[in-house]
Formats: C-alpha cells, structure tokens, sequence
C-alpha cells in the first residue's frame, strides 16, 4: 500500500513504512533518473547516507562503506542505488521493483535529496508530508473513538444480561459490584489473558484501565465478545464453559481481523 503527496503539481509516492519516492520527485526533471545517480556519487551524499546507516543499521557494513566514501568525488567512481545496497547493505534506501517500482528513500534522506534539488521543494515537501501524517493520526483517532463508543454501548448489553439472570433477587446490594466485575473479568481473561487487578500490577505507572490500552482490532472483538457473554449468560452456560468459549472466539477474531490487516496494508 501507499499513500500520495502533491508538491509543484507532482504526485510522490509514499510507502507504508514512510519511504518517500525519490524517482517521483525527478519524474518532471529532463532526465531526472540521472540526477539520482549524480546526487549519489557526491561525496557529502555518501558521507551523509553512511552517518545514518551507522545511527540506524545494524548490519551497515562499515567497511565496505569506508572504500567508497575514499572513492568518491574522483573522476572515475561511479555508483548505482543496487550498488550501494548491495556493498554496504543499506537499508535507507531501497530499489523496488513492480507496481510501486523506483527509487525510495527514508524520509530523513529523502529531504536531503529534495534540498540538492531545491531548498524550496524540500520545504513544500516536508510541508505535505507532515500534512499526511497528521491526516493519518486523526483518522487513526477517529477509528478508536467509534469503536470505543460501539464497545460502550455493548456494555449495556452485557450488564443487562448479567442484572437480569446473575443477580439474585436476595443478594446483599455490597455484594452486587462484584458480580459485574467477574464478568468484566472474565471478557479481560478471554481476550487479553488476564485480569484487570493483574493488568494494574504489571503497570503500576500507567493510568487507566486496561481497555484504555487496547488495539482497534482488540477493541473491535471485545464488542463482539460482550454481545456474545450475554447471550451464553441467557443459555445459562457456566462461567468456566463461557470463558473457554469466549477465548476460542477472540483467537480466531483477533486472527481474522490481524490478517486482514495485513492484507490491506500489502494492496
């Protein structure tokens, strides 16, 4: 998958994992592929990509590294993308092939590219990308706010089944919280493999409930799991035949909507 920015009238390409299109940017350029391979042979261009490789990869071979940066700026070095990948391991810039194909390039040096090409494009640039990002954390807020009020309106469901078929007519009234909170117990242990108490004593730092640090998709299959303890609650199922039940449905939901996920983001 892959999202667009729009800077000068030219759409680039942004993978999911925040690599910008450097092929994009020179596609308007008389023979922008060249300016690729001209920027990177630049010597403060193989100094730069090799100081972030070295803060961020691992397996940078630094050796290799070091010949070429020796190399650079003579008449006789060359350098391709797929050469650079290929001597140093390098995993700031990436050359894919297919549907999404070109050149792509961590944003931090994907701005560098677009400041050789112009101080004024890596301004709009950074612009529009910082424009996507904040787009994409309303969106991801928004998703958590709906599901978190559709679990809220569930929980209606649920404590109704449990008033109307748990509590006895003659239980004390000092004895009634704990029944609903078994049951919120139980919906915890089923999905998330434990309690609420055991939740706070592994996170004593945290504030909030565990619900409150839940994935959309958790969130999404605690819904359904609440709906779904009700109506075992009317069958009268025991508690611990409930439980086994509710577990196997959150492994198989979870599983289904992770895997969807996954499929989405691959489009």
């Amino acid at each position: 998958m892959k999202n667009k920015i729009t800077v000068h009238e030219q759409d680039i390409s942004i993978l999911k994992n925040d690599y910008i299109s450097l092929t994009d940017m020179v596609k308007n350029i008389e023979n922008g592929l060249v300016l690729i391979e001209k920027w990177l042979r630049n010597k403060n261009t193989i100094e730069f990509l090799g100081i972030w490789e070295e803060i961020y990869n691992v397996d940078f071979n630094s050796t290799e590294f070091e010949g070429i940066k020796n190399e650079a700026g003579s008449n006789r070095f060359s350098l391709s993308v797929k050469m650079w990948i290929n001597k140093t391991n390098a995993m700031g810039i990436v050359a894919k092939a297919g549907r999404y194909g070109g050149t792509y390039a961590h944003q931090d040096i994907a701005f560098e590219f677009a400041s050789w090409i112009s101080p004024k494009f890596k301004l709009y640039l950074i612009k529009e990308f910082q424009r996507l990002k904040n787009d994409e954390i309303e969106k991801q807020k928004l998703g958590w706010d709906i599901k978190r009020t559709l679990v809220k309106m569930n929980y209606h469901i649920h404590t109704d089944a449990i008033k109307n078929n748990l509590i006895p007519l003659d239980i004390a009234k000092n004895k009634i919280p704990f029944i609903y909170a078994t049951e919120a117990d139980l919906l915890n242990v089923a999905l998330f493999g434990m309690t609420a108490k055991e939740w706070r004593d592994k996170n004593p730092k945290l504030a909030g409930n565990i619900r409150d640090y839940t994935s959309v998709e958790q969130l999404v299959v605690l819904a359904n799991l609440e709906s779904l303890n009700a109506q075992l609650i009317k069958h009268e199922i025991p508690y611990m035949d409930r439980l086994l039940e509710l577990n196997e449905v959150a492994i198989e939901q979870l599983r289904l909507l992770l895997n969807y996920e996954n499929r989405r983001l691959d489009k």
